[in-house]
């Protein structure tokens, strides 16, 4: 087997040395990804590996990074020692490289456990959940987890549980353009630009340095106010109270649930979950799971409609299923964002066991063009929405009682049994 000089920047070095986490985060430009996939693909060579390359959200191998790994293999002259197939990548050794999404992919996570290394590219968009899938399924002898990400808000999970508050066996590096000696004149002035432009954008996209909000956070000030007074961090579940739960269905897409409980004038978001692609007794399995006592489970109004499968609607199902079910009323997605501003100062969070849904509220937000700044009519509709509309709905159901002619004017049955 014969290779070209591999070249790297001096900063990624820590590669070739053994951690269990080795840590790459920063801006654009600085050829993180470019330096993992070079490492991985020498270290493959050297003795067989198996190497899962991984990210939050993968509907298809286009999404991965086996282009990337494509490109290297090409450009590192090791074609003929690696076998490219359409979903892996197979060295002459023994070596395997395979690709996976993490989110709700948890069986297919859990058989990873025969690996060497992984690559979490992307990772400013991994869960919580995810991570506690993934890091005690990778755990053969020497195993290594890798990430390689442009940090966003630093209150999200990658960056606190890597960056702020790192393990102890973790090598943590920011790499920027300026590590990178082979950075290219085009992007020198697509940098030079945006610096003169939006400096503040330009930390983020250049720098790698948190943003303090998203462009267009629709909930930013309403969630640095519950930060600031305390409000996220625990809330306990009273056993005495019932707890009622608020629905976002999706089917391809994500399936999302707050758990909540009204406790004198606090009103309490004490669990969280969601999920995509599980049929509807998946849900219910998961809420008596969790043992707690309920009341009203309040769905959108697209609950009532019939399925194909079934030929009936999922309030028909949860009704059938034994479960208390309220349809909340149709609002404006505005009017919806209104209600949730105006009871926002009630509420506590449980950081922990909400802490996805916290994190998605935390990135709900407007569509923004990037040459005008300005904002659309309408927010984002992404991963993150799903959590952002569950909570929505909550709002709409919990708002205090006002005069009929008011579009929020509506107070839930049973909301403070």
């Amino acid at each position: 087997m014969t290779s070209h000089r591999a070249e790297f920047p001096e900063k990624l070095e820590f590669l070739f040395h053994p951690a269990r986490y080795k840590v790459l985060y920063g801006g654009r430009g600085g050829a993180k990804s470019w330096g993992v996939a070079r490492a991985l693909l020498i270290q493959a060579a050297a003795s067989p590996l198996r190497i899962l390359c991984a990210r939050e959200f993968q509907n298809s191998i286009v999404e991965s990074v086996h282009h990337l790994l494509q490109s290297q293999i090409a450009s590192l002259g090791l074609d003929s020692f690696y076998e490219i197939q359409n979903a892996t990548i197979k060295g002459a050794n023994g070596s395997e490289f395979v690709f996976a999404g993490l989110r709700n992919n948890v069986t297919k996570i859990k058989s990873f456990e025969g690996v060497d290394r992984v690559w979490v590219e992307e990772a400013q968009t991994v869960s919580k959940t995810s991570w506690e899938v993934l890091i005690p399924t990778i755990r053969k002898n020497g195993s290594e987890i890798w990430l390689t990400f442009n940090p966003e808000l630093d209150s999200d999970e990658t960056y606190q549980r890597f960056v702020a508050k790192p393990p102890s066996d973790a090598v943590v590096v920011k790499i920027n353009w300026d590590d990178n000696p082979w950075f290219p004149e085009t992007l020198q002035k697509e940098k030079d630009e945006l610096k003169a432009r939006d400096p503040d954008a330009y930390q983020n996209i250049w720098e790698g340095n948190c943003r303090v909000t998203l462009d267009g956070a629709i909930y930013a000030k309403e969630l640095r106010q519950a930060q600031e007074e305390g409000r996220i961090g625990r809330a306990p579940y009273d056993a005495a109270k019932q707890v009622q739960t608020f629905w976002d269905l999706g089917f391809a897409d994500n399936t999302s649930i707050w758990f909540a409980q009204s406790i004198g004038a606090e009103l309490r978001l004490i669990d969280y979950y969601s999920n995509n692609q599980m049929p509807l007794n998946h849900y219910i399995g998961v809420l008596q799971n969790k043992g707690y006592i309920y009341g009203t489970d309040y769905l959108p109004h697209d609950a009532r409609a019939k399925t194909l499968s079934t030929g009936r609607s999922v309030e028909e199902l949860m009704v059938s299923a034994g479960r208390k079910v309220q349809i909340v009323p149709n609002l404006s997605i505005f009017d919806g964002i209104n209600a949730a501003r105006t009871v926002f100062n009630r509420c506590y969070f449980d950081e922990q066991k909400c802490a996805e849904g916290l994190q998605s509220l935390r990135h709900y937000r407007f569509e923004v063009d990037k040459d005008t700044k300005q904002f659309s009519g309408r927010p984002l509709h992404d991963y993150h929405s799903h959590a952002a509309d569950a909570f929505r709905y909550f709002a709409v159901a919990i708002e205090e009682d006002k005069p009929a002619s008011s579009a929020r004017g509506i107070r839930m049955p049973g909301w403070r049994a």
